[in-house]
């Protein structure tokens, strides 16, 4: 897929994201099982059959539908800016975002704009209108996982933090290296429902703004003002908030989390009834010619105000090439992985 970093605007619709250009680039040098890997620790999800969907998280996420996925194993928390430097280490992967732009994509674009980078929150120090994400995000060159905030930052002392500013084949390169996948979409819920029905969120019924030692979500005023009652203003450590039933931590806000499957928004109408992995292509009417993976969870981003895609039954998307400092991931596997 052709690189599409300065074209995503509408693929980060969902988050409210309006990438905004800088130019001026520089090169910047309950768990019954519980496996322990090398990696990570892993927990299994037994499988079953359960209701997948909402009836108040979005029309994307109707019709509620029986589904069945067979057992699988899951990362017990977010992949960690720790574990993806190690799969780094060990295999010189370069992410997308530390990747320069090809120049026959973006004809009569200066070569000097072309430079790697991702997109960054960077939130106003004033109220702005809701239908104005522009207003706090942006692009800035050389921004990656080695930099979340762009140049100068660094994730010194956040290595136990998701790692963030991952495309879908960052996570995909990761996840093979591991021994691992990505979940799909109905395995990713069935696992964040933790045995719970119908439940808005992962740990049940209860309202994370009104309890907030439940997620890393935004609270006070969104974009300019965190209040930070959850003990964050941005990613969290992993596990710093309560597992739900499958022993499963940061289903809900943190970082966005990768899916397998395409995205597309009627396909619980017609989603096969047993272990589903998503359309053949993706679809998106906001942005038909992007295709679009599935993310699901919510970030440290989402807000009762702005997005409320923390609740269990929500869907995300986003363009496969294209990361930003809420978005990381997970991985499942079908038999325990083998020791890295």
């Amino acid at each position: 897929m052709t690189p599409r970093r300065l074209l995503c605007l509408a693929a980060l619709l969902l988050f409210g994201c309006v990438l905004v250009f800088i130019s001026g680039c520089r090169r910047a040098d309950a768990p019954t099982r519980v496996l322990a890997s090398s990696d990570n620790t892993m927990v299994w999800i037994p499988g079953g059959t359960f209701d997948m969907g909402s009836d108040n998280d979005g029309p994307d996420a109707q019709p509620i539908h029986r589904v069945h996925v067979k057992g699988f194993w899951m990362d017990r928390t977010e992949v960690t800016n720790a574990q993806f430097a190690a799969f780094v280490a060990a295999t010189g992967y370069i992410t997308v975002a530390e990747r320069d732009l090809d120049p026959k994509d973006f004809p009569g674009v200066p070569a000097t704009e072309l430079c790697a980078g991702s997109v960054v929150f960077t939130p106003p120090d004033k109220p702005v209108p809701l239908d104005h994400p522009h207003a706090w995000w942006s692009y800035r060159p050389n921004a990656s996982w080695r930099e979340p905030d762009g140049p100068g930052s660094t994730i010194e002392g956040k290595e136990n933090h998701p790692v963030v500013h991952i495309a879908w084949d960052d996570a995909v390169a990761y996840a093979k290296w591991a021994g691992k996948r990505l979940p799909t979409e109905a395995e990713w819920e069935f696992a964040a429902r933790g045995g719970l029905s119908r439940a808005p969120f992962v740990w049940g019924d209860k309202d994370p703004i009104e309890n907030p030692s439940l997620a890393n979500i935004w609270q006070g005023r969104f974009p300019h003002w965190n209040a930070a009652t959850d003990g964050a203003e941005r990613t969290a450590p992993v596990a710093s908030y309560p597992p739900n039933g499958y022993g499963l931590f940061d289903m809900a806000g943190n970082v966005w989390e990768w899916c397998a499957d395409w995205y597309s928004p009627d396909y619980y109408a017609h989603s096969p009834a047993d272990n589903p992995t998503g359309p053949d292509a993706s679809y998106d009417p906001q942005e038909p010619g992007v295709p679009k993976r599935v993310q699901r969870g919510g970030s440290f981003l989402c807000s009762d105000e702005y997005c409320i895609r923390y609740r269990v039954g929500a869907r995300g998307k986003g363009a496969s090439d294209t990361g930003a400092s809420h978005v990381g991931f997970r991985c499942v596997s079908d038999a325990p992985p083998p020791a890295l």
